[in-house]
């Protein structure tokens, strides 16, 4: 019989344990490969504190009732929703938001353990010295040998099966003794790593050059688009939609503050993404220009080419992909959790028979992800390849769609009073900010965040030869960039992978 503060399915035995569990959550691949390129093309510092408004206007109210759903009713997603739906009275289609995140969550790991496959792989490439060369030809031919390239796709395969053992591994084992004591030592040492190699770039690298490119104040660059791309990643980086902070929050300790700890993470998250972008920029040396890379191209082919002039380089560059590693890992780990407690909680089956079908489920959906990049890259429905429209309907309809529900359910069918009981303790001035954000900020934010990123999406599939519909006769209205050799991704990234 769970005490008044556990979950049928397990609790967090320490109250610091959703902090670091939150911050692994989190902190993603947006955060190497995204947030510097949008930094030092949009303002640098007058886009950091921008961003950082979009997460504490927007973000964090949001954030704060997916974890405080969980947490009152010790559920699930699903569940949580479920109950919340049946005790204000209101329509059943509500409770939808329980289910599309699950689906979400599912989707967004079935193509993330694929990015983590291809890190795990570069901490082995790294470690064997195959970028001391330091070409950018090299480099990309190495990352499209091991992800583009038809004739190897087995052993993509087999690291993309390899990393999800290492996730599956880990959440098999349980609520306490996987997820609790693996991401309270991972995440901890990936920050400890994180410090250590920003210091070796400032050591050897010219740290004035990424201070410049991160933080130095351009209002020149600063434009309506500027606003848009903090808005977008602001969305999109923190996990939400995919019930992670909900079953975070059930999981919760009595003594966990939980509104504190999470400013806490959402500080944490720019504070590590600000540090990573000074470094990879701190390190460009020798004529080496990490401007206007992103994606891809920065993380597996320029900052490989950047790291290989440094003093021992091999080391140097096989530990940045073991932070890469544990990045993906914790976010991953993350992510399957709503899945595998949805599972559970549903069938009442036991934890590791739910994470083996979970398991499998997700490393056959990764497949069509997988093949994108090799055997079926010229295999395109409407313009775009399998990963593509996942990333599609997850990042451009789902994610949306989930946010809109919660926040219409929560600011307009619960009464203030059962709010207010739900939120426990906080200042009047945070629950009435809370409550109109809730009520008409976030639905209409996240229906133009999604709206914008289907209509930019779908542009974007449109090449001239397409026979979609929406892309006509005329050319695409936003050019997609990158070569067939590697992996392509949108301007836009959403999710932590």
């Amino acid at each position: 019989m769970p005490y008044k503060y556990q979950t049928s399915i397990g609790s967090f035995t320490r109250k610091s344990t959703f902090f670091w569990a939150s911050v692994g959550a989190t902190v993603g691949l947006a955060n190497l490969w995204q947030f510097p390129y949008l930094a030092s093309i949009h303002g640098g510092g007058l886009f950091v504190l921008l961003y950082l408004l979009c997460l504490l206007l927007v973000a964090l109210p949001l954030m704060v009732t997916e974890a405080v759903l969980g947490r009152y009713s010790r559920h699930g997603i699903v569940l949580a929703m479920d109950g919340f739906v049946r005790d204000a009275g209101s329509h059943r289609a509500w409770a939808l938001a329980g289910p599309l995140s699950v689906i979400t969550a599912f989707l967004v790991l079935s193509f993330t353990a694929v990015f983590g496959g291809i890190a795990l792989a570069y901490v082995f490439i790294g470690a064997s010295g195959k970028f001391s060369a330091g070409s950018t030809v090299a480099a990309t031919a190495r990352l499209a040998e091991l992800v583009a390239s038809p004739e190897r796709h087995r052993e993509l395969m087999a690291w993309h099966g390899f990393f999800l053992v290492l996730v599956l591994a880990v959440s098999a084992r349980g609520v306490v003794k996987g997820l609790e004591r693996s991401l309270r030592i991972t995440v901890p040492c990936t920050l400890v790593l994180l410090v250590a190699l920003f210091a070796l770039s400032w050591w050897y690298g010219r740290l004035e050059s990424g201070v410049e490119h991160i933080l130095r104040f351009r209002p020149e660059q600063f434009t309506w688009g500027s606003l848009q791309a903090a808005l977008f990643h602001a969305f999109y980086t923190l996990g939400l939609g995919v019930g992670v902070w909900t079953i975070f929050g059930a999981y919760t300790t009595e003594r966990t503050c939980l509104k504190r700890s999470i400013l806490a993470v959402v500080l944490m998250d720019t504070l590590i993404a600000l540090l990573a972008g000074i470094m990879m920029f701190s390190v460009a040396l020798g004529g080496t220009s990490l401007d206007g890379e992103r994606g891809f191209g920065l993380l597996f082919v320029s900052l490989p080419v950047a790291l290989a002039q440094l003093p021992m380089s091999q080391l140097v560059i096989t530990a940045v992909f073991v932070l890469v590693l544990l990045v993906v890992w914790a976010t991953s780990v993350s992510l399957l959790e709503p899945v595998v407690s949805w599972l559970q909680e549903r069938l009442g089956a036991p934890r590791g028979w739910s994470v083996v079908c979970v398991g499998l489920a997700i490393w056959a959906m990764g497949l069509p992800s997988l093949f994108s990049f090799n055997i079926w890259a010229d295999y395109q429905l409407a313009g775009a390849t399998a990963y593509r429209w996942l990333e599609l309907v997850t990042g451009g309809i789902l994610i949306p769609a989930v946010a809109i529900l919660v926040a219409t359910f929560t600011g307009w069918c619960l009464t203030r009073r059962y709010s207010a009981v739900i939120l426990g303790n906080a200042p009047a001035a945070f629950r009435l900010l809370w409550h109109w954000v809730m009520r008409l900020v976030l639905p209409a934010v996240a229906l133009w965040i999604g709206l914008h990123y289907t209509v930019f999406s779908l542009s974007n599939l449109c090449d001239g030869e397409s026979a979609a519909v929406w892309c006509g006769h005329g050319a695409p209205a936003v050019e997609q960039s990158g070569s067939k050799t590697a992996p392509q991704q949108p301007d836009i990234r959403y999710h932590n992978d």
